[in-house]
Parts: C-alpha cells; structure tokens; sequence
C-alpha cells in the first residue's frame, strides 16, 4: 500500500499481508548453485520474484533454476566466476534485458580456506580479497544502472566480519569490508531511493561449511550450539533477504542483520550441558 495521511498530518504507510510479496520484481542471486544461495533463489521466486543466477557450479545452479521455474517464475542463469568484472557486468545487462528490469541485487557468492596469515600466499591472499569483496563491488557496479528508486542491495558478510577470525584472517577482513561499503553504499546511494543492507550468518550448516569446519575441528563433528540452543537453516538466511528486499523493509538501509541464533551476541559464551553459559 502508498502512503496514508492521517489527520494529524503524520504520513504513515499501511502494511499488508501483500508487503512482504515481491510480485512484479526481479532479482539477481549470485552463488545460487547450493547453500544460502539456492534457499535465498527459491524463497524469491516463492514471494513471487522472478531470479537470474549466476554460479560457477552450472550443474547445481541449474537444479535450482528448476526449483524456481517449478515455482511458477522465470529463471535465467549464467555460469561465471564473480571476480571477472566484466562478466558481472555482461551477465546483469542480459539478465536485466531478459526479465524485464532488475529490483533486487544479493551478492552472495564468496568463499574461504583455512590457513594462518604467514601462511597465505600473496596469490592465496588476491584469492580471498577478488572472491568476498571485489565481487561485491563488480556486483553493485554492474547494477547501479538499472536500479531505480525502491531497489533494494543485499550483501552476505558474516559473523566472522564482527570478530576476530584466527585462521581466516584475511577473509574475516574482507567480510568487514563489504559491511563497511555496506554502509557507504547506503548512505551514497540512499538520495536514489536505493537501500543497502547486509546479513550475516553464522550457525547455519550447508555442505560447504559442514566440510569447513570439520576441518578446523581435525575431522571432529562440528559444534553450532548457540544461545537459541539450536541451530539456523539457509531459509533463515532467505528470510531476511527476503524481508530486506520487501516493501516491510523500505526504511531499512546501511545496517547488517545477525543471522546467528544469538551467536555474535554471546561473544564467546557457549552454553553447556547442564544449560549454564560460560565463557
């Protein structure tokens, strides 16, 4: 719904049921072939967008192209690395030419790998910084143009850009990064009516972090207890991406959403056993 005047002069707007639906609009998703990105595509298209992927898995991205189609909207995908700037720009121009416009931008895509910081390469090091935050960046670049007033930017950091991060130094780094230019963008670009905003999980297990953090516990099961006592799903991820996309966020910009059952909250609190936390 528009705005309402109320008789005291104060414009309020009216919510609906209808205000979290996303009908009409399109969105860009990049890393959709598994994971958070795949549950944010196919949450989109349940809303009622219309989604264009891109992914370097064309195998899975494909998959979730079906998922979206099988859900009544268009998908339109691209295999491509997001580090190649020019790549992200010919993949928007052709999504946004195809599906009509281009509403909603989720820079999802971004990996990472376990090593000390004297241990990285310089390559290992460009690495990480092109994958989590030059890919933003091409990102947003390549849709400022087709983004109009009421679009809506939403970048995946993670917890791990609110702490310290022994052993992923540089990508924690590069994950505070994109929150800060989260943060620049929105107040840069917020005249234009577009909202930029950012979410950051942590305790959410996908395959790919299942593998990580295996890892780190030397082949131990891993441990995502959090003061919710439970642990997320990437639809929780794909809730806020939602939300933050909706016209139910339209006041909402330059500030980053704590995926996390509470996790960035306890600073290091784990609760026990015997349901007593301690640090």
């Amino acid at each position: 719904m528009g705005p309402v005047e109320e008789a005291s002069g104060i414009v309020s707007h009216e919510l609906t049921p209808d205000s979290i639906r996303l009908d009409g609009r399109t969105a860009i998703v990049t890393g959709a072939a598994r994971g958070l990105g795949e549950a944010i595509a196919l949450t989109f298209a349940a809303f009622g967008a219309d989604v264009a992927m891109c992914d370097r898995d064309a195998d899975g991205m494909e998959a979730t192209a079906a998922g979206v189609e099988a859900l009544g909207r268009t998908a339109y995908t691209a295999t491509l690395d997001v580090r190649d700037g020019d790549a992200v720009r010919d993949f928007v121009e052709d999504a946004a030419a195809r599906l009509g416009g281009l509403h909603v931008l989720v820079n999802n895509a971004g990996g990472t790998f376990r090593s000390t910081f004297e241990g990285i390469s310089r390559k290992g090091e460009a690495a990480l910084v092109h994958e989590n935050f030059t890919s933003v960046t091409n990102g947003v670049r390549a849709a400022l143009p087709h983004l109009g007033r009421g679009a809506s930017i939403v970048n995946v950091t993670s917890i791990e850009a609110h702490r310290g991060a022994p052993g992923f130094s540089v990508y924690a780094a590069m994950k505070a990064a994109v929150a800060s230019i989260t943060k620049s963008l929105a107040v840069e670009l917020g005249p234009g009516g577009i909202r930029v905003n950012a979410i950051a999980p942590d305790a959410i297990p996908t395959l790919g972090d299942l593998e990580l953090v295996t890892d780190v516990h030397d082949g131990a099961p891993p441990d995502f207890a959090t003061p919710l006592d439970e642990r997320g799903t990437p639809s929780d991820a794909a809730a806020a991406a939602v939300f933050l996309a909706s016209d139910m966020a339209r006041f909402v910009t330059g500030t980053t959403l704590h995926l996390d059952g509470g996790t960035h909250a306890a600073a290091g609190w784990r609760l026990g056993p015997d349901g007593v936390f301690r640090p």
